[in-house]
């Protein structure tokens, strides 16, 4: 493992402390993506915490788990998301008009709208999952998350020929996309089955920018990013009424 990767992962994907890194190089991003499903098992962990240690009082567990969420995150998603529900409802279906929209830095309704309905969202399935049995679960949802930044960035075009998209992929290993991959799906298939389906919705996402956009962003990817969380939250809370 190379210690100075993981590192600019955990600094890119999150406001945690992490120890200066020095004579940074362009390449050293695309090469540390390779640890974000890494990442996001920390960030799972740290989520986890208060949705169990207030597992008898679920809104509150809800609000704190949120709370950290959006904290140890820096909302760095949600500002994608924000972002392409901006231009989408700018652009009615025109890729050069999205693209248009997806750069300028202020937020319109739409993104705030698609803003606060998400956090609404995910703070209702967190207050219900807080007295799942599938609780522990919401470790590997930024997990197969932050795998899917992998295959999106990897099975897709970048927008932007110079974007995030495109730093985040061109060094980055199918081998090793495919080896979390397996990992992964062990691990889910022994603590929480029902997100397995990550293996089918992933691909799905890629799907749907391919046919919608023709390739991805940065912003895309962590509106991907949202999207995939939630659902996979869903299917937790879902799961765990049926079962």
């Amino acid at each position: 493992m190379s210690m100075r990767r993981l590192v600019l992962a955990i600094q890119f994907l999150t406001r945690l402390p992490t120890p200066q890194v020095r004579d940074f190089r362009q390449e050293d991003l695309s090469r540390s993506a390779v640890y974000y499903p890494l990442v996001g098992a920390i960030i799972g962990v740290l989520l986890a915490l208060p949705l169990y240690g207030f597992a008898d009082r679920p809104w509150l567990a809800g609000v704190l788990t949120l709370l950290v969420w959006v904290w140890v995150t820096g909302a760095l998603h949600l500002d994608g998301l924000g972002d392409v529900a901006d231009a989408f409802g700018a652009s009615h279906r025109d890729p050069q008009r999205f693209l248009e929209v997806l750069k300028d830095p202020h937020m319109g309704v739409f993104g705030v709208v698609t803003l606060v309905m998400q956090l609404l969202l995910k703070f209702v399935l967190l207050t219900e999952l807080a007295v799942s049995p599938l609780w522990y679960g919401i470790v590997l949802v930024p997990v197969w998350a932050r795998w899917g930044t992998l295959w999106w960035s990897r099975r897709l075009p970048s927008l932007h020929g110079a974007g995030m998209a495109e730093r985040f992929s061109w060094q980055l290993s199918l081998r090793s996309m495919w080896l979390w991959a397996v990992l992964l799906a062990v691990i889910t298939a022994i603590v929480a089955w029902p997100l397995l389906v990550a293996l089918l919705l992933v691909p799905l996402v890629a799907l749907y920018w391919r046919r919608r956009l023709g390739g991805i962003s940065g912003d895309c990817l962590g509106a991907s990013v949202e999207v995939t969380e939630t659902m996979l939250l869903a299917v937790l809370v879902i799961a765990a009424g049926v079962s």
